[in-house]
């Protein structure tokens, strides 16, 4: 070989080792970009992911809310029926003042009707009357 075959060489294998540390440099870079890429990616995914979870979560307390509502409404609805039902089954007592008047006038029942009632007290002073009246309308005899 001769002297300038030699330098060609020599040129080129220069060339050769500059352009190769010219693609490390670049691929450096790039790898550099990719992993940055790469981490946006995955911040991404990770805010989807948790939108999609909170979206889920917000359903299932939606949800549940209904269920709630509903079971409150059903709740406050028996419990409505229960006090209508006590407030039928209560005891309606009567003194025993009250109660001897009604038995020797053979008055009976638990509702009276008010010419009877008015024709029964007549004998009584106008205040024991207001009283035997204000007694049987808290017992639920009279209206």
């Amino acid at each position: 070989m001769n002297e300038e075959m030699v330098q060609q060489m020599m040129t080129a294998a220069e060339r050769l080792a500059s352009a190769t540390e010219a693609l490390d440099r670049v691929l450096g870079k790039m790898d550099a970009q990719q992993e940055m890429l790469n981490a946006k990616v995955d911040r991404i995914v990770a805010a989807v992911e948790e939108t999609i979870a909170q979206t889920a979560e917000q359903r299932q307390v939606e949800a549940a809310g209904v269920d709630l509502r509903e079971r409150l409404s059903g709740l406050e609805k028996s419990n409505a029926e229960l006090k209508a039902q006590a407030a039928r089954m209560a005891r309606k007592t009567l003194s025993p003042v009250v109660s001897a008047l009604l038995a020797k006038n053979e008055i009976e029942g638990e509702r009276f009707d008010g010419a009877v009632l008015d024709k029964t007290l007549a004998a009584l002073s106008v205040e024991q009357r207001m009283a035997v009246k204000a007694e049987m309308a808290r017992a639920g005899m009279i209206e």
